[in-house]
Order: structure tokens, then sequence, then C-alpha cells
């Protein structure tokens, strides 16, 4: 039947003289059609009979405005569960404060990236977080940072302190890792000219 739909479709468009359809096609189809119909991952394996998640994901295909679709259910259901009170207008206060915070997440070798409303979790420990976005312009900055630990070092080792000299070699390793990454990224420029369009004759 699918042979002869195709068939008859080819005049229209040549790609369907040659399309060929399997048997586990429809697995595929029907692994697809169950998750874009709502019906979690792991039950969709558990009826393929698959044992890993890995291979029903392999299965479905996920087109552009499924994802777009899902997104915005997600976001529909978030919505309704939240109490409508908490969609009234931002006060001056609260505004202030949202500001206030991007202010304060304004750092020396660049910008801490914190979630809004949470305080900093390492005081103040820079070097040592996760979330510190760091300034391409203070590279050579953490030259002299580095310098400085390796100069520690040395003292830490000459007068036998091995508790300053772990910690310290925990922040030149998370040092480096920082100055590599900020090097990566200074590799690129940030922003792309794209000139001016001319006007057709």
């Amino acid at each position: 039947m699918l042979r002869g739909a195709c068939q008859s479709l080819a005049p229209a468009d040549h790609r369907f003289s040659t399309a060929k359809f399997t048997a586990h096609e429809f697995r595929r189809l029907f692994a697809t059609d169950l998750v874009n119909n709502g019906v979690p991952i792991h039950i969709g394996a558990a009826l393929l009979g698959h044992l890993s998640l890995q291979t029903t994901r392999g299965y479905v295909a996920v087109f552009d405005e499924d994802v777009t679709r899902h997104y915005q259910q997600f976001l529909d259901n978030r919505r309704h569960l939240r109490p409508q009170a908490e969609y009234r207008p931002a006060t001056t206060d609260e505004w202030s404060a949202f500001e206030d915070h991007f202010d304060t997440r304004k750092v020396e070798l660049g910008t801490c990236g914190r979630p809004y409303g949470s305080p900093c979790q390492h005081e103040h420990a820079c070097i040592r977080c996760p979330v510190l976005r760091i300034n391409p312009d203070m590279i050579p900055r953490l030259k002299v940072i580095e310098q400085d630990l390796i100069d520690r070092r040395a003292r830490a080792e000459h007068e036998g302190w091995k508790g300053e000299i772990e910690g310290i070699d925990l922040t030149l390793s998370l040092l480096r890792q920082k100055h590599a990454e900020a090097l990566r990224l200074s590799g690129h420029p940030r922003t792309v000219h794209l000139g001016m369009p001319s006007a057709a004759p």
C-alpha cells in the first residue's frame, strides 16, 4: 500500500520514486508519535522493549515545532500552578533591588554569574568560584595573581605549611583553568561586522 502511494505521488515529487519503508521504521514512527503526544519516554522505552532510554531517544525524531510546543506547554502549566498574586507588577523597591543585584555582581576579574537573589556561596573567593566570568581585559591580571600564588607556595614549602600548600595548589589549579578558558573565549571576536547592505540597482 505504501509503495503504491509513493508511486502515485512520484510524478509530483521525485523523492517518492525512491522512498522505501521497512517494518523497523514503523517502530521509529511509533516512538516519535508516543513521545510527541506526551507519553513519558521511559514508558515508550518499556513499550518498545528497550533496556536503555538512549536507544529510545535515538528512535524519536524531534522537530523544531515540537520543541517549541512542548516548551510552551511547560510554561503554561507552570503559570497555571503559580498563585495569581505572584503576577502583580514589581514595586519600585523591587526593581531597585533587582538592579542592585547586577551591580554587586561586578568584581575585579569580571562578573559573578550567581542567580538573582542569591548570596555569594564562596565568601568572595572568586578565583575558586565556578560562576566567575573572566573579563578578557583582565587576563594579564590573572598572570600577576598566579605569580603571587607561586611565590606564596614557595614560602609555604620553606616554612612547612602543608595545609597552606594544599589550599594554594587548589587555587592555582582553578586559576589556570579560568585563564585557559578566558584565552579561548578571547580568541574569537565578540562582534561580527556584517557590513552595510547595498541597494539593488
